[in-house]
């Protein structure tokens, strides 16, 4: 066989190799609870991206704050307007580390349990986090899931005193995405 095809062919494989090692999502999913005696707020978005590279463990996530949706269109316009201002902080994002990705076998079905850490921006302001996660292999399929909290005014959020009682200080993240191999 001809040295340069060899050569091109190994080239070849060795780049698809190194895109195997990386999982995305266009819809992955993130919501938040604020929970007091007065009210429970809530918001959905289901087109956060993620990417997930299995050799190095980093992980990034990104979403568009305006793609939350509420239960109550008012609640939506307060927290775009008021409180997250989102045409000044259209995205909210974290990039960072699956600690100990190297007992995540993607190539067998199982839960892996895991800690991720890194750093969350929310609002202009990024904060070091650190939560539990949970990524699910099953039958070649690559999914995860973490949920962990925040403190609202960590991230420069101020709620107006007409409203302090009705919103925790404390917001719950969930996150959950079903990732593909980038090809």
């Amino acid at each position: 066989m001809n040295t340069k095809i060899l050569i091109t062919v190994f080239i070849c494989l060795s780049v698809q190799m190194v895109y195997a090692q990386k999982y995305y999502s266009k819809t992955g999913n993130i919501s938040f609870y604020s929970d007091t005696d007065i009210e429970k707020i809530e918001a959905h978005n289901s087109s956060a991206s993620t990417v997930i590279d299995v050799t190095t463990g980093a992980i990034e996530w990104g979403v568009l704050i305006q793609g939350f949706k509420f239960a109550k269109s008012l609640m939506q316009d307060h927290f775009n307007e008021n409180y997250m201002e989102s045409s000044k902080y259209p995205k909210a994002k974290f990039k960072g580390v699956i600690e100990d990705c190297a007992k995540v076998d993607f190539t067998k079905d199982g839960n892996y349990d895991v800690q991720v850490s890194g750093q969350l921006e929310i609002h202009g302001v990024s904060q070091k986090v650190r939560s539990d996660a949970t990524i699910m292999v099953q039958k070649g399929q690559v999914s995860a899931k973490s949920n962990f909290t925040v403190l609202i005014a960590d991230y420069g959020i101020k709620v107006p005193k007409l409203v302090e009682e009705n919103i925790s200080d404390e917001v719950t993240i969930k996150l959950s995405a079903d990732y593909m191999l980038l090809k």
